[in-house]
């Protein structure tokens, strides 16, 4: 198995860093997911076209990591149907992720296209990097989280204003678990059983998905739970 990769949790200290590491819990754990993000695109079983990132290069590198807090499922996807993963860094837990090596302004187009905005408006992130969070409105991903550094460079992902508890869970769809635990089995540094009982453990996937059905999705590619 690949060793994880270890979060430094002092914030990092240039306030202006040219790369950073976006880290994804969701369906961009995935690479052919996040490339319809980073080159534009649309994948099978999502809705959506997405205009992709002013810079269409790839992550220079992608390295698996836990994040301390909690993954929960919520809302309603109009690209997959069914609940989008969010992620709470106040509560207790791990939550698997995969942190992507891109440049500032590739975040920040990745992070427009989550909220269904036109990608091209650089983000001012002093604050988070001071901080550790910014809430930049009320929108689901406009929550920016620092959750430390790893070689120097800022470990940054995005999340809803509320806690896990503050809102009412919806299961994902199958599409979207498909994404999310292929792409963290890829990482190489967890198993299929370890990806599945993780997925199935979170609040909205609870009762709906088992991870016996997970591990069948995986391997199967059958959209049931």
């Amino acid at each position: 198995m690949k060793a994880l990769s270890s979060i430094d949790p002092a914030l990092p200290l240039d306030r202006h860093p040219e790369r950073v590491w976006y880290t994804s819990y969701g369906s961009n754990v995935h690479l052919d997911r996040l490339a319809a993000y980073i080159k534009g695109g649309r994948l099978p079983g999502a809705a959506r076209e997405h205009p992709g990132c002013r810079n269409p290069a790839m992550p220079d590198r992608s390295i698996p990591v836990e994040l301390t807090g909690a993954m929960y499922f919520a809302t309603e996807s109009p690209v997959w149907g069914g609940g989008r993963a969010f992620y709470d860094p106040r509560a207790d837990g791990r939550v698997l992720a995969m942190a992507h090596l891109v440049t500032s302004d590739q975040f920040a187009d990745i992070a427009a296209q989550e909220m269904y905005r036109g990608p091209g408006t650089d983000l001012d992130l002093a604050d988070v990097l001071r901080r550790g969070r910014a809430v930049l409105g009320e929108g689901r991903y406009e929550t920016l989280v620092c959750a430390g550094q790893v070689d120097g460079l800022p470990v940054l992902t995005f999340t809803a204003p509320w806690g896990m508890n503050d809102v009412r869970w919806v299961p994902p769809s199958a599409a979207y678990i498909r994404f999310l635990a292929a792409g963290l089995l890829s990482a190489g540094a967890w198993d299929e059983e370890a990806v599945a009982s993780y997925v199935a453990a979170c609040p909205g996937a609870t009762d709906h998905w088992s991870t016996e059905a997970i591990t069948s999705l995986l391997s199967s590619g059958t959209d049931h739970p």
